[in-house]
């Protein structure tokens, strides 16, 4: 089953030729979530043959413009489209009378309803979960309430161990009760523990994406483990003050950030256009984590499913 991220914009607030400022679409099991909605967003899933139609949710961090400006656009082109299933957006609420006002201004009467769930970015919490994922906030550290986000798989039910079927002669009631958990009780009253009955073939695999943000520890231990990391790297180390000041992060410090987190892969962008050539930025996280790639617009990074 899929579990994919593709990068739409790898850019900072400043387009270059060959990048566009933010937005991500996370594919899992078919169903698309896009992340961060910048300028010209709707054209870039146009170019990479990515169907609006399929959105049905859109994750945005904050209200800075190469972050946001898109949103606008893609919705009145969803009306135009004639569009009519609902269309979910998660954000800071300081986003919904500037949403409201932009579609009263620029689209006709809408033909599909926009239901606005406002995020706390002071705050982790489940803001979103159904039977394939489930999406946590991540408060993150920039010059305005900005929040992150972190989408995991929804685990599948533990497989049945065959030999356990036989030796306790488990009927069909048995083996829904112990697949949603319960331990078996036998006929002689002994209680064989879930975990020796069951194993899980599929692990959930999970996507972090941080942007924009200082480097912050308490990010850190909230998204420890996942697989694969998108950690802003606007600034090379260098140039480290410029970075405080803004309130963004340094490649080094992307990439300490996974490796204090033990994620599985590190993906960095959000780049400056000051730089004209990453590479810099890439050979300076690989340093202290190799596994780090670095953001290209149309560039797919998929999560293969892993098994335990």
């Amino acid at each position: 089953m899929t579990f994919s991220v593709t990068i739409l914009g790898s850019s900072s607030a400043i387009p270059t030729p060959t990048r566009f400022p933010s937005a991500h679409v996370l594919n899992v099991h078919e169903r698309l979530f896009l992340v961060d909605c910048a300028e010209g967003t709707q054209m870039q899933l146009r170019r990479f043959h990515i169907r609006m139609n399929r959105i049905n949710h859109i994750f945005i961090t904050h209200l800075h413009g190469d972050h946001v400006l898109g949103l606008f656009g893609l919705i009145s082109t969803f009306n135009l489209l004639g569009r009519k299933q609902p269309l979910h957006l998660f954000a800071p609420k300081e986003l919904e009378s500037v949403l409201n006002f932009n579609v009263g201004v620029f689209t006709d009467k809408l033909s599909f309803p926009v239901i606005f769930h406002p995020v706390d970015p002071n705050m982790s919490q489940l803001v979103f979960e159904d039977r394939h994922v489930s999406v946590t906030s991540l408060p993150l550290r920039h010059k305005v309430p900005t929040v992150g986000y972190l989408f995991k798989e929804t685990p599948s039910l533990p497989n049945i161990r065959k030999d356990c079927i036989q030796q306790y002669s488990l009927g069909l009631a048995d083996i829904v009760k112990i697949k949603n958990g319960a331990d078996y009780i036998a006929p002689d009253g002994k209680i064989i523990p879930n975990a020796e009955l069951t194993f899980h073939a599929r692990l959930p695999r999970s996507f972090a994406y941080c942007s924009d943000t200082l480097y912050s520890e308490r990010l850190v231990g909230l998204i420890r483990g996942v697989d694969l990391l998108y950690h802003e790297a606007t600034f090379l180390d260098a140039d480290v003050d410029l970075a405080r000041q803004t309130g963004h992060s340094t490649a080094l410090q992307a990439a300490t950030a996974a490796v204090g987190a033990h994620v599985g892969k590190l993906v960095i962008g959000h780049f400056s256009s000051r730089y004209k050539n990453i590479s810099q930025h890439l050979q300076e996280a690989r340093n202290i984590f190799p596994e780090t790639y670095a953001a290209e617009d149309g560039q797919v990074y998929a999560i293969p499913e892993k098994f335990g």
